[in-house]
């Protein structure tokens, strides 16, 4: 099991930057993908971007492409989400998590590990 806490979270203005991180512990890390999932008020968690254990593939969801990259390093048990050109539309709570398993799922079920969460709020 990995245990997992994200940080990061803040608010800024539209069109502006954070980078959310998550940090595990546990020594199957290195071995599971990574991903981030949000979660605004009154709607279901969703699917925001996920990388593989080894960081070769990653995959966005529509609505963040272009403007969020995830990253991890093995090294240290690190993931992270760098957020740009941050639109309101983007404020929710954001959770990293992590998958055992090898394909690429976006499915929040999939994940079994869950950090607590880090709230972004985009103002216009």
């Amino acid at each position: 099991q990995v245990r997992l806490v994200d940080s990061g979270g803040g608010s800024v203005q539209a069109g502006g930057s954070l980078r959310l991180s998550c940090a595990a512990s546990g020594r199957t890390f290195s071995s599971r993908a990574m991903g981030w999932f949000r979660q605004a008020p009154g709607k279901e968690r969703e699917f925001v971007a996920r990388i593989s254990w080894s960081g070769s593939v990653t995959k966005y969801a529509d609505s963040v492409k272009g403007r969020f990259t995830i990253s991890r390093d093995n090294a240290k048990n690190m993931a992270a989400l760098q957020m740009n050109s941050l639109k309101p539309e983007d404020t929710a709570v954001y959770y990293c998590a992590s998958s055992p398993l090898t394909r690429e799922t976006t499915n929040a079920a999939d994940f079994g590990s869950w950090g607590q969460g880090t709230q972004v709020t985009v103002s216009s």
